[in-house]
Order: structure tokens, then C-alpha cells, then sequence
């Protein structure tokens, strides 16, 4: 394994210290990222459509693209990229079918909408199962993935590594709240996006090109439609299970969500989101296929590649000359770092507006925010805790994130989005929803964890892939919530103005730009016949 040198370590410290330093400006361009705490958290609702899309796009490649999804690559090919290409789909959902929504009620948080919809309990749960979600996911996975790359690149240990990435990120975000992490993210899109087609194109030159790659691994690992006994990526659980875990992802997780409230009006949100969704096909290229290029490496026998998850981490370290060497690896910690910035920032929102202020209304802005930074490191140390539990569920960390993903997803999403479209479901049947949706999932979760103990019927439920398992679930979830709605009494249409299709309110003026609207439009459906040149050509 190459050892970073001067060059390498002098290239690491100068880029970190410019992303600190573009914190700091972005912290003191406002005063109000620091006065009040909307504007902490929310970093004014002034920010414009193209920092919104790249906020979205480096926020999003954290642990599971830098080691995960290239790890995953390495291990079974391109199938793993599904879960980008829907994202692309997905944020165009987000954009023209709930931007609207959130924008116009003026809410800081998506359980605070879920209150206007249902009631006050859903969003209690909504806040508490998002908090949990960031500790299993989110803050664990994204230190864990900081440890790995540490351990394999620079030498250093895996809890020493973790450990910094904490320390470090947490500078920036508590200073600067979104505002920092936004501007951050701006820069870090292009340091990513260069250094993976860099790490890429090397990796092709050193095979002999596309078609070598091709030959070496097989048309398999080219194919993203699998077969239904696929053991994780069956074609079902692509079409019908990966777009219900986008939904929750890219329309209702605050994380991702916050980014989209940040923006000064609807355009630019929806404009973020478009751009957001080109950003997502890059994904496959430069994260999953430099994996598939290390395993085609370590197949002919020049590199070693003990464990898939350290696919990215060797071919950079194998191919990437001194200084530049430096410069991209300087780039995965700092995506690492978006990552964990953001979520940081999100549960200290959620902890402020959702629970603490809920409790306590009349405190001030200055303690809330203080309250958050807390509440935060607390979660930290949560996250550090569940790390060695995570390859008990998956041994890849890609998968692993989706399928602990897969037991919460399926009934927030399904309350969403089944609750925009349709006034008759009424926050009894959210809340039965909800409540049945956390006990199925965690008891899949408890009985995943202890499968080989198990027989019968509950072997038979741990052992159920996960994308299945997140459909049955949302199916179950579903009906729930219409047939509790229905032997209950319907919410008064009064109280839902504004919060479903047909009780919206009609705009008194047409979007601030008409001729960008159209070229929204045309945009989005670009983005689609993009998303099916991409799956034509890899149908195997």
C-alpha cells in the first residue's frame, strides 16, 4: 500500500485550510447565521438554485459512495448504482411535487409539517425515529467511513481517524450552521466530481481501456437489471422497493429536505432539485465503476484488495502519483465531512424546533441553538457506539445502509405521500401507521442481527431481502393508514388547506419566471430520457 509523503500531507493541509476558510466567509457573509436561529439552521432562506443542487449532490456522497458504493461495485458489479439512478427520478418528485408544499407553509422542519397534516404525536415520532435514524445510519456509517479511509490511506487508526473526522467537522458546522455547510458543500462538489474522474480515467488507462474492463469481469457486473433470486438486487426490489426508500429520503428526511427549505422561493428550489438530479447520474461512473475497476485490478493481479469496502481507498492509493495523491484523498475526507456536517446540522434543528422548543417555546434563540450543539455531541456518541454492530447486519456498507433504511422508510414515506394526494386519511391513521410500520421494522431488524439463531416463520422473516421486505412493508403501512382513516372521523377540510393537492391554494402570480418554468420542464424530461439511455445500455 503507497504511503502518503510531504507533498501529499502539505496538499491535504492547504485544501482543508481553504475549506475552513470558505466557512468562515460564509459564516460572516450574514450576521443572521448567528443572530437568530432560523437563520442558523436555515441559513435565511435566501440561497440560490445552484448551491442548492450541489448541497444536495455532496451532502448525499458521504460513507456509503466513498467506501460503500464502490465497495459494493467491487463485490457485484453495477447492479448498486440503481439506487443513484432512481435518485435522479426522485429528486425530480421532490421538486414539482412537495417543494410546493413545504415552501408555501413556511415550515422549519418535516415533522412540523406532518403536525399541520396529521397531528402533533406524528410529528413527536417522526422527530424522535429521524434522531434515531441518523445514529444507526447516517453519523455511524459516515465515522465509520472517515476510520476506514484514515486506516487504509494514511496509517492511521480506525479510531483515531474516526475521532478526528468528528472533531474537525464539528468546528465548521457549530460556528457556521447550514449557511457554512452549504458553501462548503459548493466547493467540495467540484473537488469530488474532478477527482473521481481522475481516479476513474486512471483506472481505465491502467487496464487497457473500457472494453478490458469489460472482458475482465464479464458481462454480469455490467447488468443492472438482476434476476428475481438475486440476493440483493432482485429486479422487483429495484423497480417497486428502491423508489419507496427515495421517496423518504429525497422528499421527507429533513436532511436532505433542509436544503430545499433554505432556498428564496419556489423556482430556485425546484431549479436545485433539477440540477441535483443530473448531479445523481455521476454516481455510477466515478464511484461504482472505479470499484468495479479495482476488483478487474485484483483480478489480473495488480493490486490487492482484501475487503471490498477498501476498493476506492487502494486504487487511489495504487494509482494516483505524489500531490495529487494528497489532493484527492484530501477530497474524500472532506466529502466525509459534508456528510456528517450536514446531518449534524439537521439533528440540531430537528432538536431545536421539535422537541426542545415544543417543550419550552419561550426560549431564546441563542440558548436553542446551544441546546442543539448538545444535543448533537450526545448523538456522536451514540453514533461511535453502534459502529461495531454494523457488519452484523451487512458486511458491505452500502447494503448495509439501505437495509436498515428499508425498516424505517416504508411507513414515513407512505404517510407522506398517500397524505398529499388524499384529504380522507386523518392522523389516526397516520399514527397506526407509523407505530405498526417501527415494530415490524424493528423486529426485522432484531431478528436480521440474530438470523442464525432463528428457524421457521421468523428465519423465514429475517431472510426476506430487504428491497422485498421494504415494499411488503410499505403495502402493510398503506393499509394501515386508509382502513384506521376510514372507521374514523376525517379531519375538518379547513385544517388542511394548503396541505394536499386538492385542497392547495391557487397562486395569486405565475411562477417569478415563466420562461424558466418551461425550461424547467424541459429539463426534467431530459433528465429522464438520460435516466433511460442509462439503463438501456446497462440491461446486460
Amino acid at each position: 500500500m503507497s504511503q502518503l509523503v510531504t507533498l501529499d500531507w502539505i496538499t491535504i493541509g492547504l485544501y482543508f485550510l481553504f475549506i475552513f476558510i470558505v466557512a468562515y466567509w460564509a459564516t460572516h457573509r450574514d450576521t443572521s447565521t448567528r443572530k437568530t436561529s432560523a437563520g442558523y439552521f436555515l441559513a435565511g432562506r435566501n440561497v440560490g438554485w445552484f448551491v442548492i443542487g450541489a448541497s444536495l449532490f455532496a451532502s448525499n456522497i458521504g460513507s456509503e459512495h466513498l467506501v460503500g458504493l464502490a465497495g459494493t461495485g467491487a463485490a457485484s458489479g453495477v447492479a448498486v448504482g440503481q439506487f443513484e439512478i432512481w435518485a435522479s427520478l426522485i429528486l425530480l418528485m421532490l421538486g414539482w411535487v412537495f417543494v410546493p408544499f413545504y415552501l408555501r407553509s413556511g415550515v422549519y422542519t418535516m415533522p412540523e409539517f406532518l403536525e399541520r397534516r396529521y397531528s402533533s404525536a406524528a410529528r413527536w415520532y417522526l422527530s424522535i425515529i429521524s434522531i434515531i435514524g441518523y445514529v444507526l445510519t447516517k453519523i455511524s456509517v459516515t465515522i465509520a467511513a472517515g476510520g476506514i479511509v484514515f486506516e487504509t490511506l494514511m496509517g492511521i487508526d480506525f479510531w483515531t481517524g474516526a475521532l478526528i473526522i468528528v472533531l474537525a467537522t464539528g468546528i465548521y458546522t457549530v460556528l457556521g450552521g447550514l449557511r457554512a455547510v452549504l458553501y462548503t458543500d459548493l466547493i467540495q462538489m467540484f473537488i469530488l466530481i474532478g477527482g473521481a474522474i481522475i481516479v476513474t480515467i486512471t483506472g481505465l488507462a491502467k487496464l487497457g481501456g473500457w472494453g478490458n474492463l469489460y472482458e475482465i469481469v464479464g458481462s454480469d457486473y455490467f447488468n443492472m437489471w438482476k434476476s428475481l433470486s438475486d440476493p440483493d438486487f432482485p429486479w422487483t426490489g429495484i423497480l417497486f422497493g428502491v423508489p419507496i426508500l427515495g421517496v423518504w429520503y429525497w422528499c421527507t428526511d429533513q436532511f436532505i429536505v433542509q436544503r430545499v427549505l433554505s432556498a428564496n422561493n419556489i423556482d430556485n428550489a425546484r431549479r436545485g432539485t433539477i440540477f441535483g438530479g443530473y448531479l445523481k447520474l455521476l454516481p455510477v461512473f466515478i464511484f461504482v465503476i472505479p470499484g468495479v475497476i479495482a476488483y478487474a485490478l485484483a483480478q489480473s493481479g495488480q493490486l490487492t484488495l482484501d475487503q471490498p469496502d477498501q476498493a476506492l481507498p487502494v486504487l487511489i492509493g495504487v494509482l494516483m502519483p505524489v500531490g495529487l495523491r494528497g489532493l484527492i484523498i484530501a477530497g474524500l475526507l472532506a466529502a466525509l465531512m459534508s456528510s456528517l456536517s450536514s446531518v449534524f446540522n439537521s439533528c440540531s434543528t430537528l432538536i431545536t424546533w421539535d422537541i426542545y422548543k415544543k417543550i419550552r417555546p419561550e426560549t431564546s434563540d441563542k440558548h436553542l441553538v446551544t441546546v442543539g450543539q448538545i444535543a448533537t455531541a450526545i448523538l456522536v456518541g451514540f453514533g461511535l457506539l453502534w459502529i461495531p454492530f454494523m457488519k452484523l447486519i451487512s458486511g458491505q456498507l452500502y447494503q448495509y445502509l439501505q437495509s436498515v433504511q428499508a425498516y424505517i422508510a416504508p411507513p414515513i414515506a407512505a404517510v407522506f405521500l398517500i397524505g398529499l394526494f388524499w384529504t380522507r386519511v386523518n392522523s389516526h391513521g397516520a399514527i397506526a401507521a407509523l407505530i405498526s410500520g417501527f415494530i415490524l421494522g424493528m423486529v426485522r431488524l432484531v431478528a436480521e442481527i440474530n438470523k442464525d439463531l432463528l428457524s421457521g416463520w421468523l428465519f423465514s422473516y429475517a431472510n426476506i431481502n430487504f428491497l422485498h421486505f421494504a415494499i411488503l412493508l410499505f403495502l402493510i403501512c398503506s393499509g394501515v393508514l386508509i382502513g384506521v382513516s376510514l372507521v374514523t372521523k376525517q379531519a375538518p377540510i379547513t385544517k388542511l388547506v394548503g396541505l394536499t393537492y386538492s385542497t392547495k391554494e391557487k397562486p395569486t402570480t405565475a411562477p417569478l419566471n415563466s420562461h424558466w418554468f418551461r425550461k424547467d420542464f424541459i429539463f426534467s424530461i431530459l433528465l429522464v430520457v438520460c435516466v433511460g439511455l442509462i439503463w438501456i445500455y446497462f440491461s446486460g
